[in-house]
């Protein structure tokens, strides 16, 4: 008597928790069945596991730099996030991933949708060998400019590492006054892991912040647009005037002359 398709769809929901391993025996045992539910089942089944293979191949092309520098013990990815915005920090995040980690779908952070960024940040928490945040205050960007800022965040997340990393791999800058070997790397972000993994680390933080500010500062949307420069934001500082979380030097064309 032939099982029921409820049974057999449990046998590949089993089969493929436990790895996957025992899919192409199904696959063989099955393959006789005619009925177009168990033929469903195998079809869908191996569609997912090549698309595993697909975003596996990605994965592996975003391991270059990681594979280049594989004698290098602890190698950490920094990137940051809100350089742009006109109010709130701009955040720095250092990743160092172990050697084996394999966290699918990690990708640059502006290529993810919020809710994925977020089950990544938590499984980048879990699996990662060391996390550093840094971050610099909006009158700190006033005070020394956006870049020297995002200078200052990335060394702070360096060194609120746990492991102190042998490599850094940068997106794009070389940061200054730091003695840790660098190489930086044109829109890293979506060519190596390490960097990718701080670059939503990064996000996510920042974020989260720009939505706790939105809870004390109502009215200017900051859960929305995370301080970036929307219409409605703008909209917002000219009604309203500015916050202590704006950046006085990235908001004067909005302001009356005597606000400046």
């Amino acid at each position: 008597m032939s099982k029921r398709i409820a049974q057999i769809k449990e046998e590949f929901r089993q089969a493929e928790q436990e790895g996957g391993k025992e899919l192409q025996m199904l696959y063989s045992l099955y393959s006789e069945d005619s009925r177009a539910g168990v033929q469903s089942l195998i079809h869908q089944y191996r569609k997912k596991e090549e698309a595993l293979q697909i975003e596996r191949e990605r994965l592996s092309a975003m391991m270059i730099y990681e594979r280049k520098y594989a004698e290098v013990p602890y190698i950490c990815g920094i990137d940051e996030a809100g350089r742009g915005p006109l109010a709130g920090p701009v955040v720095a995040g250092a990743v160092i991933l172990p050697k084996d980690c394999e966290i699918l779908y990690l990708n640059d952070s502006k290529k993810l949708s919020a809710a994925r960024r977020d089950l990544l940040y938590d499984e980048i928490m879990e699996k990662a060998a060391a996390v550093g945040v840094g971050m610099a205050s909006p009158a700190r960007i006033d005070e020394i400019n956006i870049l020297q800022a995002t200078y200052e965040a990335m060394r702070e997340a360096v060194a609120a590492l746990d492991i102190r990393p042998e490599l850094l791999l940068n997106d794009a800058v070389t940061i200054p006054q730091i003695e840790i070997r660098q190489v930086p790397i044109i829109k890293g972000d979506a060519k190596s892991v390490s960097i990718a993994a701080a670059s939503i680390i990064a996000k996510v933080t920042r974020d989260r912040l720009m939505v706790q500010y939105d809870a004390v500062l109502p009215g200017y949307g900051f859960a929305r647009h995370k301080g970036y420069g929307s219409r409605e934001h703008i909209e917002a500082i000219q009604r309203l005037g500015p916050t202590p979380i704006h950046r006085r030097s990235f908001i004067g064309n909005f302001l009356p002359p005597s606000e400046d």
